[in-house]
């Protein structure tokens, strides 16, 4: 930046020196440039300038950064100015309470500029509002306490946000050991039935491998007693073939009938190797086919992510009843709370599908489906209003839960509710799962994705999802 001349040479400035004047240091510029305004600023002045706000030191005029460019023809005069005159530059910067146009005090405030100005200041700032230094001061510290009021209580719902973020971490761990837990148990059941069904086909080969080894030993057995008699039949005949003629023709119709052989030839017989079709044959299939004994297939199964806390659901996610006191489960945004809810564990946004939920003698109850969105965080009215399609039990009456509120007639009690979604089709139908007897069709155009969604009632019967046939096809 330019520095003030020395202040010994000349107390009035000649007319040149004047032109080569920075409007902000008082002195000589040192690398000038110049802003679209047509103004030039020693660069340093200019920089320290717009860190306050950046327009034009002298008309005011904004420019964006990167506009002021260098006047080569200004700093050529310059350099030229101070090479053949007596001037030279002082070590007197301006102070930091001066102001960098006028060098004059800060005694003003501008409260829409935000800055500190000087009385020469004040014409180009005759529109807003100014206050003294101590006021603008008041000003600035009443804005940042707010400023600090705000922060605080951010880093207080930031530390209660930590704790749950804390807790939150330790639920996912306790669900992971739940997780391992289970699925180690289950395998091990799996693997108990897997060894049993080999214990039982190896016992069945094992069988069968006796029972063809022991036919063909008995095969063996009786060809080596008639390689011995057919022997003693040999040596026999060839002794009577030593003796004389005539002996030999008296004998010979008694030893024709003595060697006569009836027995049949010896034979591998028929289906005397393993049956290797039956015990090897698609082999894995037919384990599979087998283990569906041990296994069960649920259309529905449930979410405990969206569990109200006062919801208990059973270890395979099947079922769900009232808890005797409310959970310790995070707040997470699918979680219903206050109402007491909870999603079935995949949504549907095409096709057809179809559960059964055993409601059982529950005084109270939901069943119906949901859209995505539906309130998780606030109590609301069950409606087809408000994205669910359901019907319900409450004090001894049916309702399809519409904002008409419809009666359904059943003729008996209904222990368990069957669901048919055709999304396609846009139909949500209600049946008594029990007797078959249809109950009710809503019908809408969904277009979210939708979740199976059950409401227990505060009670200890649980509410119960019913395992879906199974059935293997081939071809």
């Amino acid at each position: 930046m330019a520095e003030n001349m020395d202040e010994d040479i000349s107390e009035e400035p000649l007319p040149l020196q004047q032109d080569l004047t920075c409007p902000v240091c008082q002195g000589i510029f040192q690398d000038p440039v110049l802003l679209t305004c047509t103004h030039s600023f020693c660069r340093e002045c200019l920089q320290r300038s717009s860190e306050f706000n950046k327009s034009c030191p002298v008309c005011r005029r904004s420019f964006e950064e990167g506009q002021a460019i260098s006047n080569r023809a200004l700093s050529g005069a310059c350099e030229t100015f101070l090479k053949h005159s007596n001037w030279r530059p002082s070590q007197k910067r301006p102070c930091e309470d001066t102001c960098n146009m006028h060098l004059k005090p800060l005694e003003l405030y501008c409260e829409k500029d935000e800055e500190p100005l000087c009385v020469e200041c004040v014409p180009l700032h005759n529109v807003h509002r100014l206050l003294s230094l101590r006021e603008g001061t008041q000003l600035c510290k009443k804005e940042l306490g707010f400023k600090v009021q705000i922060f605080e209580k951010k880093v207080d719902a930031y530390k209660k946000m930590t704790l749950k973020l804390n807790n939150t971490m330790e639920y996912i761990k306790h669900q992971a050991g739940q997780a391992e837990k289970q699925i180690k148990a289950e395998f091990e059941r799996l693997h108990n039935a897997l060894i049993t069904e080999e214990a039982l086909r190896l016992k069945a080969l094992a069988t069968e491998e006796e029972q063809k080894i022991t036919a063909i030993q008995e095969l063996i057995d009786n060809t080596k007693r008639d390689i011995v008699i057919l022997k003693e039949f040999i040596d026999n005949l060839k002794k009577e073939m030593g003796n004389e003629d005539l002996p030999l023709l008296r004998n010979f119709q008694s030893l024709k009938q003595k060697s006569q052989w009836t027995n049949e030839d010896p034979r591998i017989p028929d289906d005397s190797l393993l049956n290797m079709g039956k015990h090897v044959g698609a082999l894995s299939f037919n384990i599979w086919k087998n283990m569906q004994a041990h296994v069960k297939y649920y259309p529905v199964v449930l979410n405990p992510n969206t569990a109200s806390p006062w919801l208990s659901l059973n270890n395979d996610l099947t079922g769900v009843s009232e808890s005797s006191e409310r959970l310790t489960a995070p707040d997470n945004p699918e979680r219903f709370d206050p109402c007491v809810f909870v999603l079935g564990a995949e949504g549907y946004t095409s096709g057809k599908h179809k559960w059964d939920v055993m409601v059982g003698d529950n005084p109270k109850w939901i069943v119906g489906i949901c859209n995505e969105s539906v309130a998780r965080k606030r109590k609301f009215t069950v409606s087809t209003n408000r994205g669910v399609w359901s019907i319900g039990l409450s004090k001894g009456v049916y309702t399809v839960l519409t904002p008409q509120r419809t009666t359904l007639q059943v003729q008996q009690r209904p222990e368990r509710i069957r669901v048919k979604l055709n999304i396609d089709k846009g139909e949500v139908s209600f049946w008594d799962g029990g007797t078959a007897q249809h109950l009710v069709t809503l019908t809408h155009k969904f277009e979210e994705k939708m979740f199976p969604i059950f409401g227990p009632g505060l009670h200890i019967t649980p509410m119960v999802l019913v395992a879906g046939k199974m059935a293997v096809h081939t071809s």
